[in-house]
């Protein structure tokens, strides 16, 4: 029996999705190999490492122009390459593709120089940067702001002010993107690292190792031409922010597609190995019940991401089509590694076993770009419900 990769997909791509699973077979895993078992977090040195390798084979911001450094792909490869690195099972496979520090969509709004000064160095991955969006009191309705920036009419400069939470990269980034109410509207600064008034408050350690940041923002000036699209972008943060927590659920869909693979294959090659009572555990029905329920949550949720990444080329980016794949990926991988988790028993537990960290891992899943609750509340209100 195989559970990789199913028909539907195999055609879609498949000379560059195995030319990524070659690169992270032959370069990445002996790397991964030399990683001490309790480390959950790669060092930043060799994360930085792999981001730019991945660039310069054309595989770290694929969707991106070749005029700004990417391989112009379309976003349906993009996925694939995503859930490609889920399912290697491989630590460093995910920092190979843009995430949390690679380019931001926000920035492909930005004037020519904010382009050429801030986001082609992302494409190349020879920059970091973090996003200062949520706020304490707020949480998943981000665009609920406290943070303010008013503008200085002496000095023309914006001064920012507020408290920003659960900031991914602002220990290394070397700038910020900063949402704050200008004018009373959402609106994106770009603040650069050193900046006197950007300090970095509490830091919060993660189930899986991850560490989180609060910023805060003490009257920090920044230049007219901080403005993410110049004078035309002040008030536009939520029109363009949309577009980019699309894409990013999408990606993270596509990565839980592939984890849930990755973890369905360690429970069939278990059960088919593992000995009880006489016989392989795989010939038990209850064991049978967690794989094949499995397996079949797994594919629809490849192919329900598959077709909203095709929707986006199409020129359909509605924001429900992403909340669905996301939600309905990331709750199917948080249940596909806890059966996986039940069918090695003791044995997935114990620490350092793949099924233990990503048990851990998972279900941050069902949080970040928007916990599942809110993607239900976005689904609800596209179906007319409240």
């Amino acid at each position: 029996m195989s559970t990789y990769p199913s028909s539907v997909l195999e055609a879609d791509h498949r000379e560059l999705v195995s030319s990524f699973e070659s690169f992270v077979r032959k370069e990445l895993v002996p790397l991964a190999a030399d990683l001490p078992e309790d480390a959950d977090l790669p060092p930043a040195d060799l994360r930085d490492y792999v981001r730019r390798r991945s660039a310069a084979l054309g595989f770290y911001a694929g969707d991106y122009p070749e005029e700004l450094g990417g391989s112009g792909m379309p976003f349906t490869a993009v996925v694939l390459l995503h859930h490609a690195a889920g399912r290697s099972g491989c630590p460093l496979a995910p920092y190979a593709l843009a995430g949390s520090d690679g380019p931001s969509p926000l920035l492909r709004h930005g004037t020519e120089e904010q382009i050429e000064r801030y986001l082609k160095p992302l494409v190349r991955g020879e920059a970091v940067r973090c996003l200062a969006l949520t706020e304490p009191h707020a949480g998943s309705d981000a665009f609920q702001l406290t943070t303010t920036a008013v503008r200085d009419e002496a000095t023309g400069e914006w001064v920012l002010k507020g408290r920003k939470t659960f900031v991914s990269n602002a220990d290394r980034a070397d700038f910020t993107l900063v949402v704050a109410a200008a004018e009373g509207e959402p609106t994106a600064f770009v603040v650069e690292a050193g900046n006197p008034g950007l300090r970095i408050g509490q830091r919060y350690d993660g189930m899986s190792g991850e560490p989180l940041y609060e910023l805060l923002l003490e009257d920090a000036r920044v230049p007219d031409d901080a403005v993410i699209g110049g004078p035309a972008g002040v008030g536009s943060a939520l029109g363009n922010g949309i577009d980019s927590l699309s894409r990013g659920r999408l990606v993270v869909a596509a990565m839980c597609d592939g984890i849930a693979e990755y973890a369905l294959e360690q429970g069939v090659a278990y059960a088919r190995e593992r000995r009880a009572f006489g016989e392989r555990i795989g010939a038990y029905q209850h064991v049978q019940e967690h794989l094949v329920s499995s397996r079949a949550e797994i594919e629809a949720a490849k192919l329900l991401t598959l077709a909203c990444a095709r929707l986006v080329d199409g020129g359909t980016e509605a924001p429900e089509n992403a909340a669905l794949a996301k939600l309905t990926s990331s709750e199917t991988a948080v249940r596909v590694v806890d059966r996986a988790l039940r069918v090695h028993g003791a044995t997935g537990w114990v620490r350092g076993h793949p099924l233990e960290f990503l048990y851990r891992y998972v279900r941050m899943m069902t949080i970040i770009e928007g916990t599942s609750e809110i993607q239900k509340v976005i689904v609800a209100r596209s179906m007319g419900l409240g």
